[in-house]
C-alpha cells in the first residue's frame, strides 16, 4: 500500500467510532500528503516544513488512526516512505 493510499484511507475513517475522534483539518491532510511526497522525492527539507505546519488537535487524530488502521505510528509511516527501516529506540 502507498503512503498516500494510508494517508486517504487514515481520513476516511471518522466515520467508523461512535464518539467524536479528534478531526484531521483539511489544511492538516494537505500537508501530510505533502510531506508524504516529499520524502518519497527525496526532498527532506520540505517535507519537514509540512510536517511542521501541521496543528496540534490534527497531529493527535492522524496518530489515533494511524494506529488504528495500520496498528503503527506517524514515524513508522515515515520511515517507511523514505525506504528506511525503524529501530529499536
Amino acid at each position: 500500500m502507498t503512503s498516500a493510499a494510508i494517508v486517504e484511507r487514515t481520513l476516511d475513517m471518522s466515520h467508523q467510532t461512535t464518539s467524536a475522534p479528534p478531526r484531521i483539518s483539511l489544511m492538516a491532510s494537505g500537508e501530510l500528503r505533502d510531506a508524504l511526497t516529499a520524502i518519497e522525492r527525496g526532498k527532506g527539507p520540505t517535507a519537514i516544513a509540512a510536517l511542521m505546519a501541521i496543528d496540534p488537535t490534527s497531529w493527535a487524530a492522524i496518530d489515533q488512526r494511524l494506529s488504528a488502521l495500520i496498528g503503527s505510528d506517524l514515524r513508522t509511516l515515515l520511515l517507511k516512505a523514505a525506504g528506511t527501516a525503524p529501530t529499536a529506540s
